[in-house]
């Protein structure tokens, strides 16, 4: 969680920068908002269910993983980092007991990683967490804008648009 006194606000919402500047800046902003608001209160509740150490890079990392494991390459692939990335953060999931790695039944040569039953632990904990989650924006916003919201997002989201690199995008890899 980041501390909302230390971080410098560059943008004010509602305001604007003056003469000449709309507000579709907004739109990101605001939509950046709710998926943060959303993940805290996701590890927030993991924590809280014996999952303290798991960080959102972890999340993504375990679903580039997979039910079937994939090399420390793979995983970079999928999350568009490095494979040196990639294998810290495996690293990191094997050290907190979030994965594994193991031989590769198909080739003696290739190591996969795979995730425990910790780690599938955590990643079913989330998906009952974000639907904890839904039903508190539908109950605060009403079931019918709720899904509205996500039939709108679905028409302007491309399909493909759903990948996992989000980190490595984020950090210009």
């Amino acid at each position: 969680m980041v501390d909302d006194k230390k971080v410098n606000q560059v943008v004010h919402t509602g305001k604007g920068y003056g003469k000449g500047y709309g507000q579709g800046y907004e739109l990101p902003l605001l939509l950046f908002a709710g998926f943060r608001t959303l993940i805290d209160r996701l590890h927030a509740e993991l924590a809280r269910q014996g999952h303290p150490d798991v960080r959102p890079a972890h999340g993504f990392a375990m679903q580039a993983i997979g039910p079937d494991g994939a090399t420390a390459s793979e995983v970079g692939r999928r999350l568009g980092v490095s494979k040196q990335a990639a294998g810290k953060t495996v690293d990191r999931l094997i050290a907190l007991g979030y994965a594994a790695r193991t031989d590769d039944p198909a080739d003696a040569r290739r190591k996969l990683v795979r995730l425990t039953p910790h780690g599938i632990d955590a990643l079913r904990r989330s998906a009952a967490v974000f639907d904890e989650l839904r039903a508190e924006w539908a109950a605060a916003l009403g079931a019918d804008r709720v899904t509205d919201l996500e039939s709108a997002l679905r028409t302007v989201v491309p399909p493909d648009a759903f990948r996992l690199d989000a980190a490595g995008w984020l950090g210009g890899s």
